[in-house]
C-alpha cells in the first residue's frame, strides 16, 4: 500500500530489528516509519511503498519497502522546510516572510529567479544568491542519494560519493558506474559492477576491464601489502574476477597501456619477472630510497668516540651495557641512518635513552617518534621525553589534497637534527616517505624495532627492505635483559620466536593457558576471563584487558567477541543513545577503533587551562564514545591520548568496536593484559610471527585459551607471506650511485 505525509521529525534512534526510525505527519497523525535510511528533511513531503505492521516496542509502524521525497507542497510545510535549519542564514522569522511574499512560488522563485528574494527585507541580493545555491546544492545531494540508494549504496556511502563528484553524481555515475572504484574509498568492484550492469553497461567494457584491473591491484596493494604485482598474476586475477570464459589479452593489454599512459600505473621488468605498480607506490618507495642513501652519505668522516659518555651513563643509571649494546649507541651517534632491532628484554629502551643522554649532554636536540599513540605513550614513559606520533608531528594539513598532507615536508623541513622512531616494523612505506621528505638534509635517524613483528597494516615491508638491503649500520639484539624470576612473558615470546613451545606454567604469575577445545567453550570462557576472572584477580577493570583475536569472522572472531562483550560491559539502557551502522549497534559508552587513516577529522585536546586543536584521525586510534545525538547522528569520542572528536553520521563507518581486536591491528600497541583465543586455521593465517606479536602486545598477563595443539602449529609454522617491494632494490641501486657520486 502506498501513504504520504510531511515529515514532522527524524529521530535516529533504533528498534528491535535496527532500522532507522522517522515521525512522519500522515493525514495529520504521527505515524513512525522503519525500512532503509530515509535522506529526508524537515518539511518535505514523504511516499512510501510499504505495509503497516506492529512492534512490540513501538507499537504499530510503517514499514516501507521504496520511497519517494518531493518538495512541501502545503505553506506550512514550506516555511518549516526553509526554518529547518538546512539553509545557512534563514531563520524562523525569515523563512516566514518569504513565504508570506511568494506563497506557493516560493521554491519556483528561489530556484529560477532568486534576485527577486531580494524583495524581502533582510535579504540581499549576495545572500539571494546564497539562498538558491545551498537550496540547489541540498536537492542535487537529495538527488543523488535517491538514485544511489536504488543501488543499495547506504546513506553514508552516498554523501562521500556526492561529496566527490558533487552535482554530476547521477550524471557520471550512469556514464561510468566503474569510476566509484578509482574515485572513492570504500566502493569495491562488485557494488560497481551492479550498478553496471542494472544500467545495460556491458561485460567486455573497456570501463569494466578497466575497474576490475584497478581493482585486483589495489587490492594487491592495499590490502595484501605489496606495492608491486606480477603481471601475469594481474591477469589472471583480473580474468577471474571479471568472470571471462575465455581469455581476453587484447583488451587487457590495452586496457594496461591506457593506465600507463594517465600515469596511474607502471609497468616494467624487476628480476626477470614482468610487474606493474601503482605509481604513487613506486614514488613512495623510490623517495624513501633516496633519502635513506642520502642522509647516510651525510655521515661525518671522523668518528665521535663515545666510550667514556657510554661509561658515564651507566655508572648514573646502574646499568652495564653488551658490547652489542655498546656497538648500537656508538652507530647511532656517528651514522646518518642506523637500525637497532630486538625483541622485548633486549634493551632497545635503554640504549634508546643512553643515545638521548649522549646528544641532550651535545646540546643537540631529539624528536622521539612512534607509529600509533600508544606506541608513543610508552615511549615517552618509558624515556622519560616526550615522544610523538609521525602523523602529530608532521602535522596534518587539512586543506591539502590527500597525497600532499602534512605541513612538514620537502619544503618545511623540521629544524631538528636528531629523530629516533621506535616500532618502525608497523611504519608503511607511505608513511616513511612521508616523513623522510620532512627531515633536513644533516638529519640523523635512528630507526628502532623488531624485525620479527608482523610487517606494517599498510602496503610496503619499510624495516624488512632496510635490513636486507645491508646499506645501513645495523645492530640485531638477542641477549634478554628485562625478565623478573616469575615472569614468562618476555621468555615465552623468545621461546615462539626461536620455534620453541612456550612453557606453560599456570603458577606463574603473568603467562596462563586455558585448556579449551570446543570454539563454543573457547568463546565462553574468553568472555568470563574479561567480564569477571582477571578483573577479580587483578583488582583491576575490564578496560584494561584486551582481546587479541587472529580472526574477524567465527565464533571466536573479532566480530562475534565484541558483541557479546559489548552486551555484557557496556549493555543496552534507556539512559544511552544508540547508533545502528549495517549490523553494529554503537552505544555510549563503547571501546571504538578508528579503522582508516582520516586526515580530515578535526579533533580538540585540553592541556591544562588551554586547549590544543588538529586534524587526523588515525588507523588503530582507540577510544570510548562519550555521546550519541540520537536526532543527528554525531558522536563524540574521547581517544585514548585525551583527543575529542565530534563524527558526524557519515563518518561513523570509520569506526569499530573494540573489547576485541585483531592481533594485526595491535601492533605497536601495549596493553596490561591480553586474552588469546587459539583455534585450528589456516596455515597462512596462524603463524609464528602472528602469536609472537600477540604476546608481546602484553604488558603485565597472557593468558591463550584454546588447545595446545593449535599452540604448537602455530609455534611450528615459520610461513610467513612474501611481500612484493622494490625498496630493497632501489636502496641497492641509491646506494651505489652515491657511492660513485663521493668516489
Amino acid at each position: 500500500m502506498q501513504i504520504q505525509g510531511s515529515i514532522e521529525e527524524i529521530v535516529f534512534r533504533n528498534d528491535e530489528n535496527g532500522y532507522t526510525v522517522a515521525l512522519l505527519s500522515y493525514n495529520k497523525t504521527p505515524v513512525t516509519i522503519v525500512g532503509k535510511m530515509i535522506s529526508a528533511n524537515i518539511g518535505e513531503n514523504l511516499i512510501l511503498e510499504g505495509e503497516f505492521v506492529h512492534n512490540k516496542k513501538f507499537g504499530y509502524q510503517f514499514a516501507f519497502t521504496s520511497y519517494e521525497i518531493t518538495l512541501p507542497q502545503t505553506l506550512v510545510g514550506i516555511e518549516k522546510y526553509l526554518s529547518s535549519g538546512l539553509i545557512k542564514g534563514v531563520g524562523p522569522v525569515l523563512a516566514k516572510n518569504i513565504v508570506q511574499k511568494f506563497k506557493e512560488d516560493t521554491f519556483s522563485v528561489i530556484e529560477m529567479a532568486p534576485e527577486k528574494l531580494a524583495e524581502v527585507r533582510g535579504i540581499s541580493k549576495n545572500k539571494a544568491y546564497e539562498i538558491s545555491a545551498k537550496f540547489f546544492e541540498l536537492r542535487s545531494i537529495q538527488n543523488a542519494i535517491m538514485f544511489l540508494q536504488g543501488y543499495d549504496i547506504s546513506v553514508n556511502m552516498a554523501l562521500k560519493i556526492f561529496e566527490v563528484f558533487g552535482s554530476k553524481t547521477v550524471e557520471i555515475v550512469r556514464n561510468n558506474p566503474y569510476r566509484l572504484v578509482e574515485d572513492i574509498d570504500g566502493i569495491g568492484f562488485l557494488t560497481a559492477d551492479k550498478i553496471a550492469k542494472n544500467l545495460g553497461i556491458a561485460m567486455e567494457s573497456v570501463f569494466r576491464v578497466r575497474a576490475g584491473i584497478v581493482h585486483c591491484l589495489t587490492t594487491a596493494t592495499e590490502k595484501n601489502g605489496n606495492t608491486f604485482f606480477l603481471l601475469f598474476l594481474l591477469f589472471s586475477n583480473t580474468m577471474e574476477l571479471l568472470g571471462f570464459q575465455e581469455e581476453k589479452r587484447e583488451v587487457f593489454d590495452e586496457v594496461i597501456d591506457e593506465l600507463v599512459f594517465d600515469k596511474t600505473c607502471m609497468h616494467f621488468w624487476h628480476d626477470n619477472l614482468e610487474i606493474i605498480m601503482l605509481t604513487k607506490y613506486y614514488r613512495y618507495e623510490y623517495s624513501v630510497a633516496q633519502k635513506l642513501c642520502l642522509l647516510a652519505s651525510s655521515t661525518n668522516v671522523v668518528q665521535t668516540d663515545v666510550s667514556n659518555e657510554i661509561k658515564s651513563f651507566e655508572e648514573r643509571n646502574n646499568v652495564m651495557f653488551h658490547v652489542d649494546q655498546k656497538r648500537a649507541i656508538e652507530c647511532a651517534v656517528n651514522n646518518g641512518v642506523s637500525v637497532i632491532t630486538g625483541g622485548p628484554g633486549t634493551g632497545k629502551t635503554t640504549i634508546v635513552k643512553c643515545i638521548i643522554d649522549i646528544l641532550a649532554n651535545r646540546r643537540e636536540s631529539v624528536l622521539l617518534l612512534a607509529p600509533t599513540g600508544r606506541a608513543a605513550k610508552r615511549l615517552s614513559d618509558s624515556t622519560g621525553q616526550e615522544a610523538k606520533t609521525i602523523h602529530r608531528a608532521l602535522e596534518v594539513n587539512g586543506d591539502i589534497d590527500r597525497i600532499g598532507r602534512f605541513v612538514h615536508n620537502e619544503n618545511n623541513p623540521f629544524d631538528i637534527k636528531n629523530f629516533i622512531v621506535d616500532e618502525v616494523s608497523m611504519v608503511d612505506v607511505m608513511l616513511m616517505s612521508s616523513l623522510l621528505k620532512a627531515l633536513p638534509r644533516d638529519a640523523r635517524l635512528i630507526l628502532v624495532g623488531d624485525k620479527d613483528q608482523l610487517p606494517s597494516v599498510g602496503a610496503g615491508n619499510v624495516l624488512g627492505d632496510i635490513l636486507a638491503s645491508d646499506c645501513f649500520p645495523i645492530t640485531m639484539l638477542t641477549k634478554i635483559y628485562r625478565q623478573t624470576d616469575d615472569s614468562l612473558i618476555i621468555s615465552n615470546a623468545q621461546l615462539i620466536n626461536n620455534g620453541v613451545m612456550p612453557v606453560i606454567d599456570n603458577n606463574s604469575r603473568d603467562f596462563f593457558f586455558e585448556q579449551k577445545s570446543d570454539l563454543n567453550e573457547i568463546h565462553a570462557s574468553i568472555v568470563e576471563m574479561v567480564t569477571k576472572r582477571i578483573p577479580n584477580f587483578l583488582n583491576i577493570d575490564s578496560s584494561q584487558i584486551q582481546v587479541l583475536a587472529p580472526l574477524k569472522a567465527g565464533v571466536c572472531g573479532v566480530d562475534n567477541l565484541n558483541r557479546t562483550l559489548q552486551d555484557l560491559l557496556n549493555p543496552s539502557a534507556t539512559n544511552k543513545s544508540e547508533l545502528v551502522l549495517g549490523t553494529t549497534i554503537f552505544r555510549e559508552g563503547d571501546k571504538v577503533m578508528q579503522t582508516s587513516n582520516d586526515y580530515n577529522l578535526k579533533w580538540s585536546r585540553r592541556n591544562g587551562f588551554l586547549y590544543e586543536n588538529g586534524e587526523g584521525i588515525f588507523n588503530g586510534d582507540i577510544g570510548q564514545i562519550q555521546s550519541i545525538d540520537f536526532q543527528t547522528g554525531e558522536t563524540i569520542v574521547e581517544f585514548e591520548d585525551g583527543r575529542v572528536c565530534t563524527y558526524a553520521r557519515t563518518d561513523i563507518g570509520e569506526l569499530s568496536l573494540a573489547y576485541a581486536i585483531t592481533i594485526h591491528k595491535s601492533q605497536g600497541s601495549e596493553f596490561d593484559v591480553v586474552v588469546i583465543p587459539v583455534i585450528a586455521g589456516t596455515s597462512m593465517i596462524l603463524t609464528r610471527n602472528l602469536i609472537y606479536t600477540a604476546v608481546t602486545r602484553a604488558k603485565k598477563m597472557v593468558v591463550l585459551v584454546g588447545e595446545k595443539k593449535n599452540l604448537r602449529r602455530m609455534v611450528a609454522n615459520s610461513y610467513t607471506v612474501k611481500r612484493f617491494t622494490l625498496l630493497k632494490k632501489l636502496l641497492i641501486e641509491q646506494n651505489e650511485k652515491i657511492k660513485e657520486l663521493f668516489s
